[in-house]
């Protein structure tokens, strides 16, 4: 058989070559080709240059023989088994990949070259590593772009891209943007093999998504790409998904192609789901530089139907698409005016080669030489790198994969290792100072490191943190900032389970939580830390534990008493003690001033800042605490932790954004409550609506009442700020008001018909039972029936046995019938007054009977009555509302929280200021007239906090808060109520209290929660409560109550129409006389008391 060698040919080459193209069939031609590779391998890569046998390949490859084009398949085939088995050879069959795919085309009796050609291919696809992916695809679509290719090499094509998907599926992915396009036009090519073949590889390729919303549709996807006609029907559908899951770059690549071609139907139906479908998904893209890659495709689009649709309601989706983009992209007013003067952008396709972040490499070699023949490997390992440091992936694994197998070809292994080592150190040292060079970079520091190290960090599916630095130095005092939700607590726990990649087993950490807050402990506070496994561990005494306690402030009586009868401030004081006794290297603090007094919180800086050996990074939104004890701020930015040296003041200073943290401002968050619901017989904004009169409480067990013959009233016009030392009895005093606990004496009166929204310190203990719940699935079952049925579960609606058994005491009837009360189910106006429909034990509805509330309250029923008071009130307050999830959302998202989180996410998946802003929301559903709040600033971030406090002012009902934050309580709180030993003493500017709003303002027709003594009716204390001045009664003074010399109330005489007709006439003369005297005489006053005639 006649061949053709090439002069530069070596002996041995040209007689394997002979040999290979003059074997008479293919089993011989393989034994020849393998001598071939054999050669290869023995001689080195370079023989493929040396020898011209990649020449002489391609030359038979294209020979009029059909033997000789199929031998040269068949060597093809063998030198990529046996060459490219240890790896380092792709790059040099990558070039001939045309070679191959043109042998496709055979047809006839060549047919048998096609079938080689298909087992070369096969092998080929065999060398590539993941990374190498993208040069292969950018050379099959060069291929499939060529003009005058034949048909079958545009199926092989395809085909081997549909194989290439199962190598780097990452890899395809990153780069779906690009791919689409070319795909697209394959798709709709006339010849119905190639049109398959792509609808196969496009199938293959979108396979790839991650993103499990997007997934079931990529078959509708798919098609829509070959047939534009099926756009409005993908789009029905597409709309018509909950899209619950961040939305990547690939899921756009695939997407966004197909809102275009949608945003240009002349549908108002397609339009209209067109935007709302954009709207939907830019909600979940995180990435801000991702959103605005895709703006100028979408933005004209959705800004020309927010312009000039037909529809208003489709102009309003389009408005509020327009805003998500906007605020998704992060575009400024420049940007924006240039995309509406624009039009759709174009999502042609590009080369695979131009993607931004594969720049080349260069590769330095010690006393080492490079040719134009290694240069083609260089450059390979170049490109794959080059991802490698785009990706940020800095294993060293992957880094000797992607260069030891190539270079060991050229160098002796252990070099091309050591090469490989310095490489990475190089990259490394390039990263940490592209992304770790911030403000404040203590290298040069003398200081110990206990931490320092790279990491990534997820929760639930989501990336908080990529290939971040965590850097600690012992005894440096670390504030971690960030908005709520970005994974503050998250990072500390990880870190205190050791969680975090490579951190240091000898560092010791504790983490310092709200988990004593919600203890019940009957154990005194000194058994409870020796029974502590923590403290266990360090085999303290209990006299060195006794010792180290009284540093926290725990005294001898403090230590016997029982844990549960602690405020939440001294269990914050126990578990700072708990953790101090176990002397970690790193003490971890979240929200650590959370329920702390003034005093407490400057006992654990002034505590905290003595500890000059003990490493604290702490989480708090309490901006003073920042400033007074951190030596540096680490702040979460892009998925990064950055470092600022300097406390808070410092770190806005050079980063101005953070100024939130100092200042109560609606301007990132904002909230807006629902309006009050009327009161009947309330028409004053002053008049009382809720009181206590010489309220005493004391604790099971406790040797003195926390609370001790305390008054206080509440208005519609209330802003109270509730303060006082830790233990003092503020929450006791709230949970009086709000029915929560019953008095030992004294009476808390309300308005029959008020509602009161109560968010206790310890919020959580609401929702504990339905974390498996969505935020909008706990609103509706709490309200399910109607009204609240958290009402149900208050101290003060269970029964006492006394109680129980004046359940059984008879009331006789008008007829001297004798019967026992077994529930109260209605309630109708009497006169000024109420009476309700009682069932009666043993006996048919038909026997009920309705009393006035006095006389049930005076037989001791009180408690039912507030009870079925409470059920009337939540329904006139939440009974009409839809409780529809759209609707429960959207009331979720007023106060605060994100829509989708409120409607997908599990409450146990929250963060602690997500679950506050749940807590708040569920209360304030049925439209309450008095919101109280019991420490509101915990787990809240600043810009939180700020959306709150502008809601409350800004709100038409009483507030009245607990609150150690004196910056808040100073913001909206004129009156104060100082709690300190168990006395109620009131400060500031008190609500003018006109006269209570129990009816007529008569006693009697309070509620009356009954105490558990008896306290007369008749009190002085039932005067007013408040006024512009503390009254006698406000200031626990009940001998100044009763002024003998005060004028006496006298009641208006209601006028008829005829004197109200006279009146007014009056009033116009007396005005015209005014008007027409010339002697500049004062006008006389219009008065009712006047005899004016």
């Amino acid at each position: 058989m006649a061949s053709t060698t090439n002069d530069s040919q070596t002996p041995a080459a040209s007689a394997l070559l002979q040999a290979l193209y003059q074997a008479s069939d293919n089993p011989s031609a393989t034994v020849a080709a393998r001598a071939l590779a054999t050669h290869v391998t023995t001689t080195g890569l370079r023989s493929l240059a040396v020898d011209g046998i990649t020449e002489d390949l391609v030359r038979a490859s294209r020979s009029k023989l059909v033997p000789e084009r199929e031998r040269a398949m068949i060597a093809l085939e063998e030198i990529c088994r046996t060459v490219g088995a240890p790896g380092g050879f792709d790059p040099y069959i990558l070039p001939l990949l045309p070679v191959i795919l043109e042998r496709y085309s055979e047809t006839g009796k060549a047919d048998v070259i096609g079938k080689a050609a298909e087992k070369a291919a096969k092998q080929v696809l065999k060398l590539p590593p993941p990374e190498a992916v993208p040069m292969f695809m950018s050379a099959l679509f060069e291929i499939l772009s060529t003009s005058g290719v034949k048909w079958k090499t545009k199926t092989g094509a395809l085909e081997m891209l549909t194989a290439l998907v199962k190598i780097g599926p990452d890899q395809i992915a990153e780069r779906l943007g690009e791919i689409i396009p070319h795909l697209t036009a394959e798709m709709r090519d006339t010849k119905s093999e190639v049109s398959a073949a792509g609808h196969k590889a496009a199938l293959a390729i979108c396979g790839v998504l991650s993103n499990l919303d997007v997934l079931p549709f990529v078959p509708l996807l798919v098609n829509c790409m070959a047939r534009p006609d099926t756009v409005p029907d993908a789009i029905k559908q597409l709309s018509a998904n909950v899209w619950v899951r961040d939305v990547d770059g690939p899921t756009l690549a695939v997407l966004v192609p197909l809102l275009q071609r949608a945003l240009s139907d002349r549908s108002s139906v397609v339009q209209r789901q067109t935007v709302i479908l954009v709207g939907n998904l830019f909600k979940l893209v995180r990435s801000p530089d991702l959103a605005h890659h895709h703006l100028k495709n979408l933005f004209p689009g959705v800004h020309r139907i927010a312009e000039t649709a037909s529809f208003p309601e489709v102009r309003e989706f389009a408005l509020q698409a327009v805003n998500t983009l906007t605020i998704s992209a992060g575009a400024d007013e420049e940007t924006i005016a240039n995309l509406k003067k624009t039009g759709l952008g174009s999502t042609g396709a590009s080369p695979i080669s131009s993607i931004p972040g594969t720049p080349a490499m260069k590769l330095k070699f010690a006393n080492e030489d490079t040719d134009a023949f290694m240069h083609t490997s260089l450059t390979y390992q170049a490109t794959c790198i080059a991802s490698l440091v785009r990706k940020r992936d800095f294993d060293e694994a992957q880094w000797t994969k992607y260069t030891v197998p190539y270079l060991s070809r050229f160098i002796p292994a252990a070099t091309a290792e050591q090469i490989a080592k310095e490489n990475l150190k190089r990259w490394l040292e390039i990263d940490k100072e592209r992304y770790f060079k911030a403000a404040g970079d203590d290298d040069d520091d003398p200081t110990e490191k206990i931490v320092d190290l790279t990491f990534s960090l997820a929760y639930g599916g989501l990336l908080l943190l990529n290939h971040t630095m965590l850097k600690l130095r012992r005894g440096w005092r670390y504030g971690v900032c960030g908005a709520n939700g970005c994974g503050k607590s998250t990072l500390l726990k990880a870190i205190n389970r050791h969680q975090i990649e490579n951190f240091p087993e000898n560092v010791s950490t504790f983490y310092v939580e709200h988990d004593i807050d919600g203890e019940d402990s009957e154990a005194t506070c000194l058994s409870f830390l020796i029974a502590d496994k923590f403290v266990k561990a360090k085999n303290l005494t209990e006299d060195q534990i006794s010792e180290r306690m009284k540093e926290f402030g725990f005294d001898s009586a403090r230590q016997g008493a029982k844990v549960d009868s602690l405020s939440g401030g001294w269990k914050m004081r126990l578990a700072l003690a708990r953790a101090m006794l176990c002397d970690a290297d790193l003490l971890l603090l979240d929200e650590p001033t959370n329920h702390l007094d003034r005093a407490s919180i400057e006992w654990l800086q002034d505590y905290l800042k003595a500890q000059t050996r003990v490493t604290i990074l702490t989480v708090s939104h309490d901006s003073g605490f920042l400033d007074s004890i951190c030596t540096d701020i680490i702040h979460y930015q892009t998925k990064q932790l950055v470092y600022y040296r300097g406390n808070l003041s410092k770190f806005v200073e050079k980063y101005p954004a953070a100024k939130s943290y100092y200042t109560l401002s609606a301007s990132l968050v904002k909230f807006v409550f629902p309006p009050p619901g009327a009161l009947m017989g309330v028409r004053s904004q002053t008049r009382a609506i809720l009181k206590a009169t010489n309220v005493t409480f004391t604790y099971p067990g406790a040797p003195k009442p926390s609370l001790m013959n305390a008054s206080c009233a509440v208005t519609l016009s209330s802003r109270v700020g509730v303060v006082g030392p830790n233990g003092a009895g503020k929450s006791t005093l709230i949970k009086l008001l709000t029915g929560e606990t019953v008095p030992d004496s004294g009476k808390i009166e309300k308005h029959p018909n008020l509602r009161v929204a109560y968010v206790a310190q310890h919020a959580f203990h609401n929702i504990g039972a339905h974390m498996e719940k969505t935020a909008v699935q706990y609103i509706a079952w709490r309200y399910q029936d109607g009204h609240d049925r958290e009402q149900a579960m208050k101290a003060s609606r269970v029964l006492s046995e006394e109680e129980k058994r004046q359940m059984e005491v008879p009331i006789e009837g008008k007829n001297g019938e004798k019967r026992k009360l077994e529930m109260i189910i209605g309630r109708q106006k009497l006169k000024k007054s109420f009476q309700y429909e009682c069932k009666w034990k043993n006996m048919d509805h038909k026997h009920n009977s309705w009393l006035p509330r006095e006389k049930l309250i005076e037989a001791g029923f009180s408690k039912l009555v507030q009870e079925h008071d409470d059920l009337e009130a939540s329904r006139e307050g939440s009974g009409s509302r839809d409780l529809s999830f759209k609707v429960i959302r959207s009331h979720l998202i007023d106060v605060g929280l994100d829509g989708d989180i409120a409607e997908y996410n599990e409450l146990k998946g929250l963060s602690g200021g997500q679950k506050v802003k749940v807590v708040i929301a569920a209360a304030l559903w049925s439209k309450p007239q008095v919101l109280i709040l019991d420490e509101p600033t915990n787990f809240l971030d600043r810009d939180a906090l700020g959306g709150l406090a502008v809601a409350i002012r800004d709100w038409a009902g009483a507030f009245v808060c607990i609150s150690h934050n004196e910056e808040f309580v100073g913001a909206l709180c004129p009156e104060i109520w100082n709690v300190e030993g168990g006395k109620l003493i009131h400060k500031g500017k008190a609500a003018v209290v006109e006269g209570d709003a129990f009816e007529d303002g008569k006693r009697t027709l309070g509620n009356g929660l009954n105490s558990k003594k008896n306290t007369p009716s008749g009190s002085k204390s039932a005067t007013p409560l408040a006024s512009a001045t503390p009254s006698a009664t406000n200031s626990g003074n009940e001998a100044e109550a009763a002024d003998p010399n005060a004028m006496p109330v006298v009641k208006k005489k209601k006028l008829t129409r005829k004197q109200l007709k006279d009146r007014e006439e009056r009033r116009r003369m007396r005005k015209l006389r005014w008007l027409s005297d010339s002697t500049g005489a004062p006008r006389e006053p219009d008065t009712d008391t006047e005899d004016e005639h």
